[in-house]
């Protein structure tokens, strides 16, 4: 991948830069959601053999791993914008969020794990009852 071009704008950069990578408002609401329905899981785990890789939440024993993807980090097709400033590079670097992803879900797959993905713009109860079936069938 090139160097990064530098932000447009000092006020990009720091808008950029102030954006969570863990705790964000809907990983918050799916965690107190599950948690109110008796579910406990790790949060923001290495994931093994890919330690710079992580997922938002896991359940070790059940074997699940869930993902709550930012609509512009990892190019949602309903929601995800493509930055006119430096677009080449922020189309290469999107483009590499969303090949590492099917890297990381066939990766956990073949390990036996079961991956969930939700959008950041899901209703997260309903997230939730995906979340719980999947880890109450696997135990």
């Amino acid at each position: 991948m090139p160097a990064h071009p530098g932000a447009s704008s000092p006020e990009l950069s720091e808008r950029m830069r102030s954006f969570p990578r863990r705790d964000t408002t809907p990983e918050l609401v799916l965690r107190r959601e599950l948690w109110r329905r008796g579910l406990r899981y790790r949060v923001d785990r290495p994931l093994d053999g890919r330690r710079r890789r992580r997922a938002d939440l896991t359940f070790v024993g059940a074997k699940v791993a869930v993902f709550v993807d930012g609509c512009f980090w990892h190019a949602c097709p309903e929601h995800g914008t493509s930055p006119r400033a430096n677009a080449a590079w922020w189309s290469e670097k999107l483009s590499r969020n969303v090949a590492r992803d099917a890297d990381t879900d066939a990766y956990l797959t073949s390990l036996g794990w079961t991956v969930l993905r939700f959008w950041e713009h899901e209703d997260m109860r309903a997230a939730a009852d995906t979340v719980e079936r999947a880890v109450r069938a696997r135990r």
